[in-house]
C-alpha cells in the first residue's frame, strides 16, 4: 500500500478472525517500530509478543476487554525510562512517552500495510498485567497492541477534519493569514 493508503486504512479493531497472524509478519512491524525517533538515539523500549492463549485471556480479563481474548497475539510495549532520565533528567520520562507513543504508531501502521489489525490499548489493571508478564517493577507498560484479521467490516472511526485540529501563529487563530499585507489605499 501507498503510505496515505495505510494511513486511511488504519483503524481499531476489536473483532478477530481465529487465523493466527505469522510471528515474522509481527517481528517486521516490531522493526518498523524501532527505526523511528529516539531520544539521543536511545532506544527504551521493549516489545513483549504473547501468543499464549492463556496470557491472552488473563491479559483481555484485567483489561476488563474481552475481544481480546479473539486476537491471534498481543504485543506489550514497555519502556525502561532510566538512560533517558539519567540523561535528561525529567525530560527523560516525557520524551520516553513520546518515542514510546511514536513507536506505537509505526508499530500499528506496519501492521495495517501488512493487511493485520490492531487496537491500542491504554485501559487495564497495570500492576496484574506487570504481575502477569513477569515486568520488573522499573518499567513502564505503555500500550497493549492486540493484532490479527478483522472479522467482518471494522466500526467506522470518526475521523476529525484537518480544519478543526490546525492553528496558526498561536492556539486562537484557526485561518491561515493571508502572506498578503494590506497595501495602502492607492492615492492620485
Amino acid at each position: 500500500m501507498d503510505f496515505d493508503s495505510v494511513i486511511g486504512a488504519r483503524h481499531s479493531s476489536r473483532t478477530f478472525k481465529p487465523k493466527r497472524v505469522a510471528f515474522g509478519d509481527i517481528l517486521d512491524s516490531i522493526d518498523a517500530a524501532i527505526k523511528g525517533p529516539f531520544a539521543g538515539s536511545m532506544n527504551n523500549l521493549k516489545f513483549i509478543v504473547v501468543e499464549d492463549n492463556k496470557i491472552i485471556k488473563a491479559i483481555a480479563k484485567h483489561a476488563s476487554q474481552a475481544w481480546i481474548n479473539e486476537a491471534s497475539a498481543v504485543v506489550v510495549i514497555c519502556a525502561d525510562d532510566i538512560n533517558l532520565e539519567n540523561q535528561y533528567g525529567k525530560r527523560g520520562y516525557d520524551y520516553s512517552r513520546q518515542q514510546a507513543g511514536a513507536a506505537i504508531n509505526t508499530l500499528m501502521l506496519k501492521l495495517t500495510d501488512l493487511g493485520i489489525n490492531s487496537c491500542w490499548i491504554g485501559a487495564f489493571d497495570y500492576e496484574i498485567v506487570k504481575e502477569i508478564l513477569k515486568i520488573p517493577q522499573n518499567i513502564h507498560i505503555e500500550a497493549i497492541v492486540p493484532v490479527g484479521y478483522e472479522k467482518g467490516k471494522g466500526k467506522k472511526e470518526r475521523k476529525l477534519d484537518l480544519e478543526s485540529v490546525t492553528r496558526w501563529e498561536d492556539f486562537k487563530t484557526t485561518k491561515r493569514p493571508t502572506i498578503f499585507h494590506e497595501a495602502p489605499a492607492y492615492k492620485k
